[in-house]
């Protein structure tokens, strides 16, 4: 039976800041935040800014979504992007009326479990302090379409961050022939927050982003 970590709540407010990285060169930041409103309703916000030389990437996503007995039902998920070469603009609306999932104002996916590109993450969390180390989700990912991840514990490092010392577990998506590679860290001590995310294709590593920042509140 799996061993359950202590957890606070997986769902307290908390606001994240990072440092972005590629080969060891800071590159710019992302935010992420998740703020509890009125009737049940959560927010979960996403933001970064990278550049280098003369190319530049902002990206912004936010979640809505709320709770049924502790289990994430999404309702809403935006992502943008701008700065250099195209601009990208999704809306996906889950229409739990209608059973279906709908991609910038498209009848798209029947609606079953999926989640969508930030959720997952936030369930991963979740599962990692009931002990868990497999797991597996449907998620409409930031071009509005369905993925499968599959993801499992690798292993519990200690990590030299610009927060500071942390401990983390550190989870690893499965994907099989496949030359990207993704791994994510997860603090216990942060109530299981990401603190790294790192991210390689062909061996080259793609980014990295890590904590410098981290509030939390119960409401």
């Amino acid at each position: 039976m799996p061993q359950e970590l202590p957890l606070i709540d997986p769902f307290a407010n908390f606001s994240a800041r990072f440092s972005a990285f590629r080969y060891g060169r800071e590159l710019g930041y992302a935010t992420l935040a998740l703020s509890k409103m009125e009737d049940n309703q959560y927010r979960l916000d996403y933001s970064s800014s990278v550049s280098i030389f003369f190319l530049s990437d902002k990206r912004k996503e936010t979640s809505l979504f709320t709770l049924q007995d502790q289990t994430i039902v999404p309702q809403s998920y935006v992502f943008i992007r701008t700065g250099t070469g195209s601009d990208k603009h999704v809306r996906v609306e889950f229409n739990h009326q209608k059973n279906k999932i709908v991609v910038n104002d498209r009848p798209s996916f029947p609606l079953e479990l999926q989640l969508d590109n930030q959720l997952y993450r936030l369930d991963l969390q979740a599962k990692l302090a009931k002990g868990e180390t497999e797991f597996s989700y449907e998620v409409i990912n930031y071009r509005g379409e369905l993925k499968h991840y599959q993801l499992s514990v690798v292993a519990t490092e200690n990590l030299s961050l610009p927060y500071g010392e942390l401990e983390a577990i550190k989870v690893g998506f499965v994907r099989e022939n496949s030359t990207r590679q993704t791994y994510a860290w997860f603090s216990p001590a942060l109530n299981f927050q990401l603190v790294r995310l790192q991210q390689f294709k062909d061996g080259d590593e793609q980014g990295d982003i890590q904590l410098s920042q981290y509030e939390t509140s119960g409401e």
